[in-house]
């Protein structure tokens, strides 16, 4: 009996407009034979490349919920595991990420979770490089040089820019940096399939040497607390603290060993990948549900849980307890005035005495977290999807304007416009001061809008969305 071999994964990654959208195009569109799943990855409000995958017939899953070494690592899990229930209808992966992604976690889930470890089988990683930008990105992005070094194929996009003297630096910097990856020119992505599918290249080993810490996980959380509660409700209190939202799970049946907090915590990537109920202060949380506790009032916030049976649960926190102080007391039992010499510190509580309103219970046990990377604060992106039509002299006027004063902290721009006159949508691309468009499908009976994203640091969205407003008729 002939045992179903696994379906080779490629992901495809690169930094903010190096050209990955046009990559996938031309896998999606020239004959190769292969039936393509392809799982995107964008980091914004709006997922838009879809948008921009033209006369592509292969099924295109979109995730828009941001990094995706972050809690999309559970959403990752989630989609191929659902991609298994169609396996007669593809039989390759493309995963594209996010361009402010390190690969890394994501190359660790074909190996970390043992379901897709049966299923799939990495068969490379694929980063694109822009010419024209990388020497200024190398030095503001931690995350480019990541991608550069997790490469098994670097593809160096957009030469056409760059003139060749350049191009002979820029490409001996790229072997400094992997002299395991092979390195291939282009011009608008414009590389063989057989470039970047079918590469066998993906080796662990060699990884391990250049990070030991690989497969050691990134988690979208950073401690866990254990606690061995009985029957009855608990305050969990919060101070002021760096954010004013808090993502928490609380695990029933959490053991303490190193086996059993693992366990648990593979559990909460998936929770995390699920929406999170909002809670307020003085709200009620349950176990087992994402929810994301808000704190933006002034002041310590509390927040509720009813145990209905003893138990030992493992609270999974996106910060560590001195970011807010965490607490977790009795919420009920006798009420003591804390005064004089009297001590509600659990250990100064017999154990035949009722529950103390007011008294702190202990952790039992506790975990930090390998620290996931955070994106720059600075780093945001905004959307911008309205309807009606664009005047074009004030749309060129207003792009022109906007590339010139804030196009160095702009990284990315693409979108689609409506522009008076025209019968077909106006889809562009932009990378700093660069500005690329062309027609598009036609209207037809579609009503007619616009949608643009920025990706950037520090973008002025007030006027950025107020400048293009006054472009419309």
């Amino acid at each position: 009996m002939n045992t179903p071999s696994k379906v080779p994964v490629t992901i495809l990654t690169g930094f903010l407009g190096s050209g990955k959208t046009t990559l996938l195009n031309r896998i999606l569109t020239e004959e190769h034979g292969k039936r393509i799943a392809v799982i995107e990855n964008e980091y914004g409000e709006i997922g838009i490349d879809q948008g921009l995958v033209i006369n592509a017939d292969e099924e295109v899953f979109e995730m828009s919920n941001g990094c995706i070494c972050c809690t999309v690592r559970g959403d990752l899990i989630r989609v191929l595991n659902n991609l298994n229930k169609r396996r007669d209808k593809f039989d390759y992966v493309l995963v594209e990420t996010t361009g402010l992604a390190d690969p890394g976690p994501v190359a660790q889930t074909f190996f970390m979770d043992d379901e897709l470890r049966a299923e799939y089988a990495l068969d490379g990683i694929v980063t694109l490089v822009d010419a024209a930008h990388i020497e200024q990105q190398l030095g503001r992005s931690d995350e480019s040089t990541e991608q550069i070094a997790f490469a098994d194929v670097l593809v160096l996009n957009k030469t056409d820019l760059v003139n060749n003297e350049a191009l002979d630096g820029l490409e001996a910097r790229l072997r400094d940096m992997n002299r395991m990856a092979r390195v291939v020119r282009s011009e608008r992505a414009n590389v063989s399939v057989d470039t970047v599918l079918n590469l066998g290249a993906f080796d662990l080993d060699q990884v391990l040497e250049r990070r030991p810490t690989f497969l050691e996980p990134e988690y979208p959380f950073e401690w866990t607390g254990v606690y061995s509660l009985g029957i009855g409700r608990y305050e969990f209190s919060l101070a002021e603290g760096p954010d004013p939202t808090m993502s928490l799970v609380v695990v029933s049946d959490q053991g303490t060993d190193d086996a059993d907090l693992r366990e648990g915590a593979e559990w909460c990537v998936r929770e995390y990948a699920e929406d999170a109920e909002t809670i307020q202060p003085g709200g009620e949380f349950a176990v087992g549900k994402h929810v994301s506790l808000q704190l933006d009032s002034p002041g310590r916030k509390s927040f509720f849980l009813q145990v209905d049976a003893p138990a030992q649960v493992g609270f999974y926190t996106q910060h560590l307890p001195e970011e807010f102080d965490f607490q977790l007391k009795n919420a009920d039992g006798e009420a003591f005035s804390l005064g004089g010499n009297f001590c509600a510190e659990p250990a100064c509580i017999e154990e035949d005495t009722q529950r103390i309103k007011g008294a702190e219970v202990p952790a039992v046990a506790e975990r930090t977290w390998v620290a996931q990377h955070e994106h720059d604060d600075t780093v945001g992106s905004m959307a911008i999807e309205i309807e009606g039509d664009c005047d074009p002299a004030r749309l060129n006027a207003w792009l022109g304007k906007l590339l010139s004063e804030s196009g160095v902290d702009i990284f990315r721009m693409k979108g689609f416009i409506s522009v008076a006159g025209e019968s077909s949508r106006f889809v562009f691309q932009g990378v700093h001061m660069l500005f690329d468009g062309q027609p598009d499908r036609e209207w037809g009976d579609e009503t007619r809008r616009n949608q643009l994203v920025f990706i950037g640091r520090n973008l002025d969205e007030r006027g950025i969305r107020e400048g293009f407003e006054a472009c419309l008729i």
